[in-house]
């Protein structure tokens, strides 16, 4: 994520803003201390995408295969999600209440495609874009000016705003990273290995084959199972941790003990909600240059695709290194 930076080139005209307009710098400085990182509002944007997706029921992954009454509707679930997480009051005007200032909420997953309403003239407008394609988001604040609309109006009588005028935007966030939606960005032969099989237990167990080393998040997992109990088949006892530990895999969860162990062999930590999965070997005097995790009294390291096979240890709830 870009930090922010009030004397940045790229939002001159948006850092302006912050300085002649006190109630837009003070609804900035209140969303940017709810969540200085941006980790809260990218997950709602993931959730949210993925709430449309909807794929334990669809098998969808991909944006483009939403109806365009769904795509339609995104916009509303976004302002509603991103008020429940922040708990905005509701706005007189406008959609919330922030900082004492009616705010306005437009969302696109198309880059400066924001359909602004004409009863948003004068109001702040919290201006969301999120690209699944792209992994990437933002998130700034616009106080509406006539002078910065298009035109050309659609049957709602709606604007957007002008290309040459966005660098008025005082951004919050800006090109951070979306959590990754994993499905989507496979490499294509990976994803149809995985939606060959028939049985979702399988489908699950070829997931975590292929995408080891990745944050897979929970609705990845649910999308590929399409059962309701999906958790259960990610488990031990006849879950894919007990079905792939044969081939050497290891799959950690967002327990503390896990991301440990996964930070130890140098892997992305799952997040909350998150699984990743890796093959490991016990480790052999040749192995000094690659990371290591002690399990099962054994030192591991992360195999690589000309290693053989063994089993793999099984995930305790610490880690306990040798004396």
């Amino acid at each position: 994520m870009l930090p922010l930076d009030f004397s940045a080139a790229h939002n001159i005209a948006g850092n302006a803003a912050l300085l002649a307009d006190s109630e837009l710098a003070a609804v900035h400085k209140h969303l940017h201390t709810l969540d200085p990182k941006g980790h809260r509002f990218a997950t709602v944007l993931r959730d949210t995408i993925d709430q449309l997706l909807n794929g334990e029921v669809t098998g969808r992954y991909d944006w483009k295969t939403l109806f365009k009454t769904e795509k339609t509707h995104a916009g509303t679930i976004v302002e509603i999600n991103l008020q429940r997480e922040f708990k905005f009051d509701d706005g007189v005007a406008m959609d919330y209440r922030i900082a004492g200032s009616d705010v306005d909420c437009k969302y696109s997953q198309q880059f400066g495609g924001w359909m602004i309403p004409p009863e948003a003239r004068g109001h702040l407008c919290l201006l969301v874009w999120a690209d699944d394609y792209k992994s990437r988001w933002s998130a700034g604040l616009l106080r509406i000016e006539d002078k910065w609309l298009n035109l050309g109006n659609n049957r709602d009588m709606k604007l957007t705003v002008k290309a040459e005028h966005r660098d008025k935007i005082a951004w919050i966030w800006r090109d951070a990273e979306l959590p990754v939606n994993v499905l989507l960005h496979m490499n294509p032969r990976d994803r149809e290995a995985v939606f060959a099989h028939s049985s979702g237990q399988t489908r699950l167990n070829e997931l975590f084959r292929l995408a080891e080393r990745r944050r897979i998040g929970r609705n990845v997992v649910r999308t590929v199972a399409q059962q309701k109990d999906y958790m259960k088949r990610v488990r031990g006892n006849g879950g894919a941790r007990s079905a792939l530990r044969a081939e050497g895999f290891v799959i950690m969860g967002d327990y503390a003990s896990h991301q440990k162990i996964a930070r130890q062999l140098g892997l992305p930590a799952p997040g909350e909600g998150e699984f990743v999965s890796a093959r490991v070997i016990q480790a052999k005097s040749h192995h000094t240059a690659r990371p290591r995790v002690f399990l099962d009294d054994t030192w591991w390291v992360l195999a690589e695709s000309g290693d053989p096979k063994e089993e793999g240890p099984l995930l305790p709830k610490h880690t306990v290194a040798p004396q």
